[in-house]
């Protein structure tokens, strides 16, 4: 069933970047519905055979997942409005930028799922400095909320990934 899930993510993939966005080119208003729509559908149909293939219980389970999911990703909307904003970068980018942006977000959160999953099951002591960081993170970004941010000072672009 995995290799199943991942062949089909793979070949999605291939299609958006590969043949739907070959050319880079601004996508419009209609155009993005449309795409949006179409990837819902997908993974409520995907829902749906595992609701078929599985059972009612992980079928519930993925379309709760599912909901949640797409509610939390509203968010993010705004989030990546602000940084393409911030960046300056052009329309005519953004959809490739998002994409592979998202790849490597999905990379990125794999490992550490893992690698914190696996230090949780051996050392469950470890969530205690999990949850420490959140908390001083947390503190961090409510005291430097008055501050301006310049992008010249951070780290990563200072290697000119930044313009």
């Amino acid at each position: 069933m995995w290799l199943f899930f991942i062949v089909i993510v793979l070949v999605l993939l291939v299609l958006d970047l590969g043949v739907l966005h070959r050319n880079v080119r601004e996508i419009g208003v209609k155009e993005s519905l449309g795409l949006s729509a179409f990837y819902i559908i997908l993974g409520l149909l995907f829902g749906a055979w595992v609701w078929w293939y599985i059972g009612p219980t992980a079928g519930l389970n993925y379309v709760t997942g599912f909901v949640i999911e797409k509610s939390l990703a509203m968010d993010n909307i705004f989030v990546i409005a602000m940084i393409f904003t911030y960046f300056s970068i052009p329309r005519i980018y953004q959809h490739r930028v998002l994409f592979w942006g998202i790849i490597g977000v999905i990379i990125l959160r794999a490992i550490m799922i893992g690698l914190g999953a696996t230090l949780v099951s051996q050392f469950s002591w470890v969530l205690y400095i999990f949850a420490g960081f959140l908390i001083l993170t947390g503190i961090k970004m409510w005291l430097s909320v008055d501050k301006q941010y310049e992008v010249g000072h951070d780290r990563v672009c200072r290697f000119d990934f930044c313009g």
